[in-house]
C-alpha cells in the first residue's frame, strides 16, 4: 500500500496477448508501449507514470506470463514480472473476457495469491458484452469480483480508479484478511432507532461524557455527529443520529434531512448498532430499520435499551431472542444486547458483540473449503429438476466480503426455485459461521455449447 505522499506503484500483469501494453498506453495518456496482435512483444518491464483523479500512479508494464524454463529468455521474462509484482503496491492482473479463462490463467492466479500482493482482476475486452464467458468464469479465481473492462476503448476506467483508491487511501480492502481489515482503521459504527430510543443517552455513556445533548423530548438529534473515540485501544468511529420515524408521519423539511443524514451514516457504517425499547420492542418502524441496515449490506447489532426496568430479565430476553429471529428472519441469530444507557449496564457485551459481528461480516472463506462444502451439499440434497430438465450446479466462489457475497454457476441456474436458493443460503451461514449478517448469493448461468434444448 502506498503511503503518504508517493505514488501507487501498480503493476499489469497475464498471459501474453490479453492486452497489457494497450492498459499501460491508455492509463499514461500516450502510446509509449508496443501494441500489436502477436503475443509476446512486451518483454521488458516498463515504467511510465499516471494521475487518475487524485491517484499519482506508477504504472508497470510487464511481460505475458508464461510456463517455461527459468534460463530460457521466457523464463528470464518471466522472472521479470514476478519481481515486478513484488515491488508493486497492486497488481492488474487482467484476463481476456471474449477467450475465457484459461489453464495459463489458472496457474498464475495460483501463484499471484502465494505472493500475498493485492490483486485488481480485470476482464479486458469487455466491448458492450455482458455475457462474455470470461466475465464470469473469473469469480472461480478467488480475487471478488473482476472489474468489466476494455483497454482499447476506457469502458471501465472509472471503475478501476475507485479499486486502486481503496490501495492507495489506506481503507481495508475487501479481499484483504478480516483481521488485517479490523487494524487498518476505525470501526466504523452507526446508532440507530426511532425517536427517544436513548441513541444519545447511549452514546454518551459509551464514551464517559456528556457529548450528545438528551433529554425525555424526542427528536432532539437532528444532525448525524460522529466522534472519534478508542474502545480497549481499538479506534472507534460512532456515529449518532436522529430518530428514524415512519416515512408518512415525516413531514417537515428539517426531518426529512436528519433522516436523510441517518440513512447516509447506515450506508457509510460497517456495523449499524439498532436501539430498541425494551417495553415496546420490536414495532413496525423497528423491523423497517433493521431490513433497511441488512438490504444495505450492514452488520446489525440490537441493543435492547432501558434493560433496568425489565421485570424477569431471563425470561424476557429468551421471548427477545425468539421475536428477533421470527421477526427478521434474514439476520437470524444477529447479536441481540440487553443495555441500559442510562446505568451503563452491559456496554462492554455490546461492543464485544459490535467487533465479532464486524470480523463475521468481514469474512472471507478460501475457494478450495467452499466448493468441497458444495460438492458436499449438492450430493446431499441436490437442485430440484425445473420442467422436467435437471439443474447443474458446478461451483461456487465468493466474489467479495463486507458483507460476504457469494455466486454460484452452473446449467439453467437462474431456473432454480427460490426455496432452493433459501436452502444454498442457509447452508452457506451455518458451514462458515456467517449467522447474523446478511449474505449475498448470486446464481449465474453457464451455458452448455452441446445443449440443443
Amino acid at each position: 500500500m502506498a503511503t503518504a505522499g508517493r505514488p501507487l506503484k501498480v503493476a499489469i500483469i497475464g498471459r501474453p496477448n490479453v492486452g497489457k501494453s494497450t492498459l499501460f498506453n491508455r492509463l499514461i495518456g500516450r502510446r509509449l508501449a508496443l501494441v500489436d496482435d502477436r503475443p509476446g512483444v512486451t518483454r521488458d518491464r516498463r515504467e511510465g507514470t499516471a494521475k487518475l483523479g487524485d491517484l499519482d500512479l506508477i504504472i508497470i508494464d510487464t511481460a505475458g506470463l508464461e510456463e517455461a524454463d527459468p534460463e530460457s529468455l521466457e523464463g528470464r521474462m518471466r522472472a521479470q514480472t514476478e519481481r515486478a509484482v513484488t515491488e508493486a503496491d497492486v497488481a492488474l492482473f487482467l484476463i481476456d473476457a471474449r477467450a475465457g479463462l484459461t489453464p495459463t490463467d489458472r496457474h498464475f492466479a495460483d501463484l499471484l495469491r502465494k505472493t500475498g500482493q493485492p490483486v485488481v482482476l480485470i476482464a479486458n475486452k469487455c466491448e458492450g458484452a455482458a455475457g462474455d464467458p470470461g466475465f464470469y468464469e473469473a469469480f472461480e479465481l478467488g480475487f471478488g469480483e473482476p472489474i468489466a473492462f476494455s483497454a482499447e476503448h476506457g469502458i471501465g476506467l472509472a471503475d478501476l480508479v475507485l479499486a486502486l483508491e481503496e490501495h492507495a487511501s489506506g481503507e481495508p480492502d475487501e479481499a484483504e484478511d478480516a483481521e488485517a481489515g479490523r487494524e487498518g482503521g476505525p470501526v466504523k459504527i452507526a446508532i440507530v432507532g426511532r425517536p427517544n430510543a436513548g441513541k444519545s443517552t447511549l452514546v454518551n455513556r459509551l464514551i464517559g461524557e456528556d457529548r450528545m445533548l438528551t433529554g425525555p423530548e424526542a427528536g432532539i438529534t437532528r444532525d448525524s455527529i460522529s466522534i472519534d473515540w478508542e474502545w480497549q485501544g481499538r479506534p472507534v468511529r460512532l456515529v449518532d443520529t436522529a430518530g428514524m420515524r415512519r416515512k408518512a408521519k415525516v413531514q417537515e423539511k428539517l426531518e426529512k434531512l436528519s433522516v436523510s443524514d441517518a440513512l447516509h451514516a447506515i450506508k457509510m457504517a460497517e456495523v449499524v448498532v439498532l436501539v430498541i425499547d425494551e417495553e415496546i420492542p420490536f414495532e413496525k418502524q423497528d423491523l423497517q430499520i433493521a431490513d433497511l441496515v441488512t438490504r444495505e449490506g450492514r452488520a446489525l447489532v440490537i441493543a435492547v435499551n432501558k434493560w433496568d426496568r425489565a421485570e424477569e430479565p431471563d425470561t424476557r430476553i429468551r421471548e427477545m431472542r425468539e421475536m428477533a429471529d421470527r421477526l427478521l428472519p434474514q439476520v437470524k441469530g444477529m447479536p441481540l444486547v440487553p443495555v441500559s444507557a442510562l446505568t451503563g449496564y452491559g456496554l462492554n457485551r455490546l461492543m464485544d458483540a459490535v467487533f465479532k459481528i464486524r470480523l463475521r461480516w468481514d469474512r472471507r472463506v478460501p475457494t478450495s473449503d467452499l466448493n468441497r462444502w458444495f460438492a458436499a451439499l449438492l450430493e446431499h440434497h441436490p437442485p430440484p429438476a425445473v420442467g422436467g430438465r435437471r439443474v447443474k450446479l458446478r461451483y461456487v466462489t465468493q466474489a467479495s466480503a463486507r458483507p460476504p457475497t457469494f455466486v454460484a454457476f452452473g446449467s439453467r441456474a437462474g431456473s432454480i426455485p427460490e426455496s432452493y436458493r433459501r436452502y444454498l443460503l442457509n447452508g452457506l451461514r451455518e458451514a462458515f459461521d456467517l449467522v447474523g449478517v446478511p449474505v449475498r448469493l448470486h446464481l449465474r448461468q453457464t451455458e452448455n455449447p452441446y445443449d440443443k434444448g
